[in-house]
């Protein structure tokens, strides 16, 4: 489709991605880490959206480290569970997702998972037995706690997620598209810096019939540094919300060294999400 003579040039206004993650989660371990967080870190890794968990610190690592994670993601989705403000280790990376806000090119996203969200607003029922807890443990720094109520009623009026009377799966779904899109439509902003890549994008998205019953299998064709990778992945970028599983291999020959098991293997790491 394309040819030899087709040349892509990038305006002076691109910029390179500033980010080391995509999305941070925060959520209390207890109720939540083998259920509705799994589930969602799984689909976040489905999809490619590189996140930072909890569980990546070693036991000898401080809640420094989980603090620098905050400021190098691009999203954070804080899991207000009915246990989380138990947790001095939550509250102090809320303070944190809030400061990144405050800040400005951070994204926090409330999920109110089998809590109503007034209680969180309020600092009642669960997070008021918390806070009275703290209250006593810190007395000597109330300056603390009054930051962490501040935070609570701030992150509360965000705009999010209720997963109360509702199917987890569905939430999780939607939460997953949500960071999917943004991030698809930073890239495709990023896109818009490429001299004449609508054109290409059209014409492979025809030649592909997306929705057709039969298989499709489009090559580009050029000399290489004609932008036939960056055709692909703006391609990719913009059909893959369509299909339930997808993956992309850029310069397949020198990762894989053309043996197929390595190929194989590769191919279901991307499904699944996780090293095979």
């Amino acid at each position: 489709m394309a040819s030899s003579s087709t040349r892509l040039s990038v305006a002076s206004s691109s910029s390179t991605h500033p980010w080391k993650y995509e999305v941070f989660l925060s959520f209390r371990g207890e109720g939540t880490c083998k259920s509705f967080t799994d589930h969602l870190h799984e689909a976040l890794r489905r999809y490619g959206i590189n996140t930072f968990i909890d569980d990546q610190l070693s036991s000898g690592e401080q809640i420094s480290s989980a603090l620098q994670a905050i400021e190098e993601s691009r999203f954070s989705i804080i899991i207000f569970s009915e246990h989380y403000a138990s947790s001095s280790w939550c509250l102090d990376e809320l303070t944190k997702i809030l400061e990144c806000v405050k800040v400005g090119g951070h994204t926090a996203i409330p999920v109110f998972y089998n809590v109503d969200p007034s209680h969180v607003r309020k600092q009642t029922g669960s997070y008021g037995v918390a806070f009275a807890r703290h209250e006593q443990v810190y007395r000597d720094n109330m300056e603390k706690v009054l930051k962490w109520r501040e935070a609570l009623t701030v992150a509360s009026g965000l705009s999010g997620w209720d997963s109360r009377d509702r199917h987890e799966s569905k939430v999780i779904k939607e939460i997953v598209s949500k960071i999917w899109n943004e991030l698809n439509d930073a890239s495709s902003c990023n896109m818009e810096a490429l001299v004449g890549m609508d054109s290409h994008i059209q014409n492979m998205v025809s030649l592909l019939c997306i929705g057709s019953d039969d298989v499709r299998m489009v090559g580009i064709w050029g000399m290489a540094g004609i932008g036939k990778t960056t055709i692909a992945e703006a391609v990719y970028q913009k059909i893959c919300t369509q299909f339930k599983v997808v993956a992309f291999f850029q310069m397949l020959e020198k990762i894989t060294k053309n043996d197929p098991a390595v190929i194989q293997m590769e191919l279901l790491s991307q499904v699944f999400g996780k090293a095979i």
